[in-house]
C-alpha cells in the first residue's frame, strides 16, 4: 500500500509541474481579438447643444421700508401689473408728520432770531461809526447774527429730513412690471430698511441665464454681434415641450469664473402670454450648422474613467494607447468628438473592455466613421 502511495504522488507532482511549465511557456501578453475602425471627417446635419439654464427677470427689486412703523394700507392686488410711480404701500405717518410740523415751527423761530440778530449787528455797526459803543460789542454782534444763519440752516435741514420720512412713509412702484404676493398685511410692523414688503420684477422680455464653457466665448460672441444669424438659434425646452417663441444674445458677463472655467450667457425671450415665470429650470437649445467637417464615432467605443473620457487608439505594431477625447453632442448611437482624434486615425469600437494600456490586438477592420443621424428638433 505504501508503494502504490508513493507511485501516485510521483505521478501528480509530475503532471503538476508538466501543467506549471505549459503555463510558463504560454505568453503573457496574447493579443485581444477587437474590432477597429478608421476614423473620418463626417458632414453632420444641424443639431442642437444644449445647456441647462434658468430663467430671471431683467429687473428685479425686493421693497422694503424706509421708515418705521404699521403699515396703514395696501393699494394692489397680488400678482397685479403696476406702473412705474404707482402707489403701492402706506405706513402710519402721524407721528413723522408732526415731528415734520414741530420742525417747521424752529424754522420759522430761527427766521425771527435771525432776523432780530440782523438788527442788532445793524445798530451796533451804526453806532460803532459815530465811536458811541466799544468796539467788543460790534464783534459780539457779528458772531449772534452768524450763529442765527447757522441755527437757521440746520433747522432748514433737519426739516428737509423729517419731510423726507413723511414721504417715504409712502411707497411706490420703482418701475413698471410685475407684483408678487405681499408678505405683509395692514397692521404689520415694519422695521426700516429691513422688512421685506414685497419683490417687484419685470417679465417681458423674460431672461434666461446659463454657463458655457470658455472655448465658446468666441463662437457666443459672434453670436451676438451677428446680424445674419436665424431666429431659430436660440429656443427653450420644459421636458418635452419646446417653447414657441426664439431669443437672443442679451449679454455675456464680464468675466470667467476662475472655479468653474465657464462664463454666464443671458439671453431673452418674447413673453405675451406669461408663460415664462422668474426662477423656471430649462434647457437651452443652441442651433449648431456644423459647418465644418466633424468626427463622428460609435458611441460604444467611449471608455469613461473618474468623469474623463477615453478611447483606445490603434499604434504601430498592433499595440493600442489610450487617448483623452473631448465629447461633443450624441446622435443616436454615435457621438461627437470636438477635441483628442484626428482623422486617419484607427480606433478600436468592441473589444475595448478587454483592453489596458499597451495591450496587442489582433483587429477586424469596420470601415469608416457611420453617418449622423440628424438630430430630432
Amino acid at each position: 500500500m505504501k508503494r502504490v502511495s508513493i507511485y501516485a504522488f510521483l505521478l501528480l507532482s509530475l503532471i503538476a509541474c508538466k501543467s506549471k511549465q505549459q503555463q510558463q511557456g504560454a505568453p503573457q501578453n496574447a493579443p485581444v481579438p477587437v474590432t477597429v475602425m478608421q476614423v473620418t471627417e463626417s458632414g453632420i446635419a444641424a443639431y442642437y447643444d444644449e445647456y441647462p439654464g434658468i430663467l430671471v427677470p431683467l429687473n428685479e427689486s425686493e421693497i422694503r421700508p424706509q421708515v418705521t412703523g404699521y403699515i396703514t394700507g395696501i393699494f394692489f392686488k397680488d400678482g397685479d401689473k403696476v406702473v412705474k410711480g404707482q402707489k403701492l404701500y402706506s405706513i402710519d405717518q402721524q407721528t413723522y408728520d408732526a415731528n415734520y410740523q414741530a420742525a417747521l415751527a424752529n424754522i420759522a423761530l430761527q427766521e425771527t432770531n435771525l432776523l432780530k440778530a440782523k438788527k442788532d449787528a445793524e445798530r451796533y455797526h451804526a453806532l460803532d461809526k459815530q465811536d458811541a459803543i466799544a468796539k467788543q460789542q460790534v464783534d459780539y454782534a457779528d458772531a449772534a447774527l452768524a450763529a442765527a444763519e447757522k441755527q437757521l440752516a440746520a433747522a432748514k435741514a433737519q426739516a428737509n429730513a423729517l419731510k423726507a420720512n413723511v414721504s417715504y412713509s409712502t411707497i411706490y412702484a420703482p418701475f413698471t412690471g410685475t407684483i408678487g404676493i405681499s408678505k405683509v398685511r395692514v397692521g404689520t410692523s415694519v422695521v426700516a430698511g429691513q422688512t421685506v414688503l414685497n419683490t417687484i420684477s419685470t417679465d417681458n422680455p423674460m431672461a434666461v441665464d446659463f454657463a458655457v464653457d470658455q472655448k465658446e466665448i468666441m463662437r457666443f460672441a459672434k453670436l451676438q454681434n451677428s446680424k445674419d444669424i436665424i431666429d431659430s438659434t436660440f429656443s427653450l425646452a420644459f421636458g418635452n415641450d419646446i417653447y414657441p417663441h426664439y431669443g437672443k444674445v442679451y449679454t455675456m458677463d464680464r468675466a470667467v469664473d476662475p472655479q468653474t472655467g465657464t462664463i454666464k450667457v443671458r439671453l431673452v425671450f418674447p413673453n405675451n402670454q406669461q408663460l415664462l415665470k422668474a426662477g423656471m429650470s430649462c434647457t437651452v437649445r443652441v442651433l449648431n450648422m456644423a459647418n465644418s467637417r466633424s468626427i463622428l464615432i460609435p458611441y460604444k467605443a467611449v471608455t469613461e474613467q473618474l468623469g474623463s473620457f477615453f478611447v483606445y487608439v490603434v499604434e504601430d505594431g498592433n499595440k493600442v494607447t489610450q487617448r483623452k477625447v473631448t465629447l461633443g453632442k450624441q446622435l443616436g448611437t454615435n457621438i461627437l468628438i470636438k477635441d483628442g482624434l484626428q482623422a486617419g486615425e484607427s480606433i478600436v469600437v468592441e473589444g475595448v473592455q478587454n483592453l489596458r494600456e499597451g495591450s496587442l490586438i489582433t483587429t477586424d477592420t469596420t470601415g469608416s466613421s457611420p453617418g449622423a443621424t440628424p438630430a430630432k428638433k
